[in-house]
Formats: C-alpha cells, sequence, structure tokens
C-alpha cells in the first residue's frame, strides 16, 4: 500500500472523486471540505449493466400484491443511504416490493444475526465486520457490493503522523477490538511493513469519545467510520492519514448486500429483485448525493444536508461490484484478514468466497 505511506503527495481514490464531484481538482479532504457542495456529474452508464442482465426484474405475491420484506440497516451509517434511496424513489416498488426497515443501531454484526435467525431478509452491512462469522457458517449470502470507502484513520495534528509508518509505538483509538476500521488498518499496516498487534497499540473507547482520547492524550490516532469521521475532520485538530480508498483499494467494495440463505433457495426471484432495487438505487446515490443526503437523513441520519452529501462525495457509490469481481474481492478481504490473524489459517479462501456468494441474477 505505497500510497497509504505518502498521503500527503500521492492521489487516492477518495480525492479523485471529491475533485471530479466538485470541480475542485485532486483536493484533498481537508481541502475540498472548505468549497461549497456541488451536485456530482451523473454516471449514466454506472450500474445498467447489473440491472439489465437476465433474471426477474420484478415480483408479486398473491393477486399482484407486493411482496413484503425485512431489510436490516444501520440508520446511523451514511453508506448505507442507499435504501432509503431505494424507498423514496420508489426503487422497492417498481420491483415488486414493500419493504419492512429494520434498524440496528449498533455493531453491524447484530445485522448479520437478524438476517441468519430469520428476524430479517436480507441487510446492508460491512464486508469486514461480516466476512469472519460467514466463516464461522452463518446461513447468508452476499449478493452485491454496494459501494466502496467509509473508513478513515485520523490522527491529530500535533502527533507527527503523516503515515502509517508513523504509527509504530503509537496508540490507535478504536470503538471495539473487532470493528471493520481496526480489521481494515491492521491489514494496512501490516502491508505497511508493521506488526499491527505489536507495533501499535490499540485501545478501546465508545465511539462517540475517540477523539477526546487524542485530546486527553491517551492516543495519537483513532479509527472508524462515516459519518463520525467525516464531521471529526472537520473541527481541525485532526489529519487524514489514510482511508480505505486508497492505493490497492481504489476499487474495492466495503459495504455488501446480503440475502437469508433460505430466501435465496426457496425464492430466488425475490433476493434477485431486491439486488437489482439496491444496484439501481446505488446508481441513483452516485448520481445525486445530495437527494441521498435528503432522504438520508428523513429516516434519522444525522448531521447536515451539506455534510451527508459531501460524505456521500468522498465514498464511491459508482462503483458497485458482483459475480466473478466480488467473489474475487471477497477472496482478497479473506486473504488479508488471515495476514491478521482474524480468518483461520486452514480456511480456503477461493473456496469461501464461493460459497458466501450467491449469483442471484442470472437465470438458473
Amino acid at each position: 500500500m505505497s500510497d497509504a505511506r505518502k498521503p500527503s503527495t500521492d492521489i487516492s481514490r477518495r480525492a479523485v472523486l471529491i475533485g471530479g464531484a466538485l470541480g475542485a481538482g485532486a483536493l484533498p479532504l481537508g481541502a475540498a471540505a472548505a468549497l461549497p457542495f456541488l451536485s456530482p456529474a451523473a454516471d449514466p452508464l454506472a450500474g445498467l449493466q447489473e440491472i439489465c442482465r437476465s433474471g426477474p426484474a420484478t415480483v408479486a405475491g398473491p393477486a399482484g400484491a407486493p411482496v413484503k420484506i425485512k431489510l436490516a440497516w444501520n440508520a446511523t451509517a451514511i453508506c448505507t443511504a442507499v435504501a432509503p434511496v431505494a424507498q423514496e424513489k420508489g426503487v422497492f416498488a417498481k420491483h415488486g416490493l414493500e419493504v419492512e426497515f429494520v434498524n440496528f443501531g449498533g455493531s453491524t454484526e447484530t445485522l448479520l444475526e437478524a438476517i441468519a435467525t430469520g428476524k430479517a431478509d436480507a441487510g446492508i452491512g460491512m464486508a469486514l465486520r461480516w466476512l469472519k462469522p460467514l466463516e464461522q457458517g452463518f446461513d447468508v449470502k452476499i449478493t452485491a457490493g454496494v459501494h466502496g470507502g467509509c473508513l478513515r484513520l485520523l490522527a491529530g495534528k500535533d502527533k507527527g503522523i503523516a503515515s502509517l509508518a508513523d504509527l509504530k509505538g503509537k496508540s490507535v483509538a478504536i470503538s471495539d477490538q473487532a470493528s471493520p476500521a481496526k480489521n481494515f488498518f491492521s491489514v494496512a499496516l501490516a502491508k505497511a511493513g508493521l506488526n499491527p498487534e505489536t507495533d501499535v497499540n490499540w485501545r478501546q473507547y465508545p465511539g462517540e469519545l475517540l477523539p477526546l482520547a487524542i485530546q486527553k492524550g491517551e492516543a495519537d490516532a483513532l479509527a472508524d467510520s462515516d459519518p463520525k469521521t467525516f464531521i471529526w475532520l472537520k473541527d481541525g485538530a485532526l489529519t487524514e492519514v489514510a482511508t480505505n480508498l486508497t492505493g490497492d483499494y481504489k476499487d474495492r467494495t466495503c459495504c455488501l448486500l446480503s440475502v437469508r440463505g433460505s430466501l435465496i433457495r426457496d425464492d430466488k426471484p425475490v433476493a434477485a429483485a431486491l439486488t437489482k432495487a439496491v444496484l439501481e438505487a446505488g446508481h441513483l446515490v452516485a448520481e445525486d448525493p445530495r437527494f441521498a443526503a435528503e432522504a438520508y437523513a428523513k429516516y434519522g441520519g444525522k448531521g447536515s444536508i451539506e455534510d451527508l452529501a459531501r460524505i456521500l462525495v468522498t465514498q464511491d457509490h459508482h462503483h458497485r461490484p458482483i459475480g466473478d469481481e466480488l467473489k474475487k474481492q471477497i477472496e482478497l478481504y479473506a486473504d488479508e484478514l488471515k495476514l491478521v490473524n482474524v480468518f483461520k489459517p486452514r480456511t480456503d479462501t477461493a473456496k469461501f468466497a464461493e460459497r458466501v456468494y450467491a449469483d442471484v441474477l442470472t437465470s438458473a
């Protein structure tokens, strides 16, 4: 991850997205934050291949009624904005679905458990939270990538940390020891030549108190997700060291749509309709982040519309992998989680990716 080691000189995928959307060139997030928000150019071709693939476009229940399903999501996570956009734009209804949201405001691991136990039919959550439980055998299948980019590692401006290598001997504040941010940046540190278990001290704090840990001198940096990290960065006391759109990760999805295994087996057309709806709504998020921010705010999302829209621009909602590309990304994540002792050494990661991914968009 050479790019992640030199954030001050290298152009990250996140910077390119901001520059393209805001018409300001490849600016770092701190500089772009000072600009007025402008809507990004539409990406009219994005997502069309996925949506137009073979398979049912819509479903219907008895007498043509919409099929009712429950979708688990986390209303505190801006990266799940695709769900309220699909609801507000009528995309779910277009595909014959009546979707009830089941909000899990805490760990996205609880979303996966809800799907596996039948409390929900599907959910949107983070790959680096979900892959370990899926390795352990949860009956849940991944059907699509939703977007890339929502994790940031921030350091105190007075801590002398300009790269991942500078974290050696430092303390990093995290919300929990299995958080996606800790998992991702552990991998990034390992690729930068550090031992994430011995060269860095991970300190756990309640999520909202991570910046306070730096302010009090108990930590030198923090790792967490949007929208919190974006808002904290605006205060001016922190600097961005790395993100999960840096270097090799510029096209890697970080959030996934997963569906209950029994639903896929028993009613694949419903799983296909939901997946197509989410992919289509993801295109709308990329095309009009301001509307997406407004939709998200209506369902409990915190923050100003301007901030929420800007956050969506800094993420990558133009790229929503499926099929072989997504299976390869799952395999890569599994290999990397082995590197930091999260996955079992004996796990065959290629077979794992085949097992947990379900192609619901191609006719059997």
